[in-house]
């Protein structure tokens, strides 16, 4: 098959780390491109889910907390207590 050169504008900084992560899984920029291309075509739309729905970083830090068994707000003493500390 006929290879074709493609020319693609990207920020330098998210070059260099996406060189490091695709070096590091043995694969070169060109290489991962052409993954992301096939599946793309395989597949008939974007081979990931793209959304807005990212959580913040309050959000992650609360999530990273439950995971841990940490309450960010309590114990509480009270329901009141409870009301008043998810009304504030």
């Amino acid at each position: 098959m006929k290879s074709v050169n493609v020319t693609v504008r990207i920020d330098e900084e998210l070059k260099k780390q996406a060189d490091l992560l695709f070096n590091d899984l043995g694969m070169s920029l060109s290489t991962a491109f052409n993954i992301f291309l096939r599946q793309s075509v395989r597949e008939q739309q974007m081979p990931f889910a793209i959304s807005r729905n990212v959580p913040n970083a309050l959000t992650w830090e609360t999530m990273a907390a439950s995971e841990k068994d940490e309450d960010m707000y309590g114990p509480f003493d009270s329901m009141e207590a409870l009301k008043e500390a998810l009304n504030a």
